[in-house]
């Protein structure tokens, strides 16, 4: 069988890259918009009985969803026999269960959407809870990989003696993973949760390591207020200027700038979200996930 990689706009470099790694032909995929705000999707018919593969990443998810599912129908109607999806980032999986009355559970709805219109998804580091997969909201034929090899290549490169850092309880399976494959130290914060933008969080004892370049690691960089208490509390500790690393950034607001203002050696993330920080290339460990036949 035949593939055809497309790119929804923005996931142009990441399309290219997979696309070369495995030797596939990259097709084109356009996005017009209308003045009121529709869009119309246009696709490079792909071969008879190709498996299409789109590449979206899932940041900012209400502007992208609709045109996302009319280029994935597009291509099915005009001959592709199977849709693949590759989201190195995967929203709205947050919301995974009714914590007050009326309440959507995002997870499954979302998971269940892209189900009808892909017949796989891969994506990196899901923010799963409690879920175990994501099979659990209803993505059946769901991949999620690990980046975790790829930051410690990065760190293992750019960073002297790093003592990894969890900013929170959530962040150990990164901090672990990540820790392990670099031999290096690896310890996790608590955090109290106040509101949306409020957080405290207690550092674990550092003293053991002196000399070390705190890395404060985590999955996910959105409002930045967790980092940036955390490097509040590096600070009083007289720790070196920390390094922020993340899978995913999606810098909400001014959360890069603030978090460059408050003295950090550097905000490093993977290039699963395009922008300035993504540095650490998922392209090797997406192109042999993908599923293909």
């Amino acid at each position: 069988m035949r593939h055809a990689v497309y790119a929804m706009p923005g996931n142009q470099d990441l399309a290219d890259a997979l696309a070369r790694r495995r030797r596939m032909a990259r097709l084109a995929l356009d996005l017009h918009r209308f003045p009121d705000g529709e869009g119309l999707v246009r696709v490079e018919e792909p071969p008879a009985g190709a498996e299409a593969i789109i590449v979206c990443t899932l940041n900012q998810p209400d502007e992208k969803i609709l045109p996302l599912l009319m280029a994935a129908d597009t291509l099915r109607e005009l001959g592709a026999n199977r849709v693949g999806l590759v989201a190195p980032y995967l929203a709205y999986l947050r919301q995974d269960a009714r914590f007050r009355s009326g309440e959507a559970v995002s997870s499954g709805i979302f998971g269940r959407l892209l189900a009808e219109h892909f017949d796989w998804q891969v994506t990196v580091d899901p923010h799963l809870h409690r879920l175990r997969s994501l099979a659990d909201a209803g993505m059946l034929q769901g991949r999620a990989i690990s980046a975790a090899p790829a930051l410690a290549g990065w760190l293992r490169e750019q960073v002297r003696l790093p003592l990894l850092i969890g900013p929170d309880e959530e962040s150990a399976p990164w901090v672990e993973s990540v820790g392990a494959l670099m031999a290096a130290p690896a310890v996790v914060a608590t955090k109290r949760r106040l509101g949306d933008r409020e957080v405290q969080v207690q550092l674990p004892d550092l003293s053991r390591w002196p000399g070390h370049s705190p890395v404060l690691l985590d999955d996910i960089i959105s409002s930045g207020h967790t980092l940036l208490r955390s490097i509040e509390g590096l600070r009083a500790l007289g720790m070196p200027a920390p390094w922020c690393v993340a899978v995913h950034g999606l810098f909400a607001d001014d959360a890069l700038e603030r978090l460059r203002a408050a003295g950090v050696a550097g905000v490093v993330t993977t290039n699963s979200v395009p922008g300035e920080t993504a540095r650490i290339d998922l392209s090797e460990l997406l192109a042999a996930a993908l599923p293909v036949r």
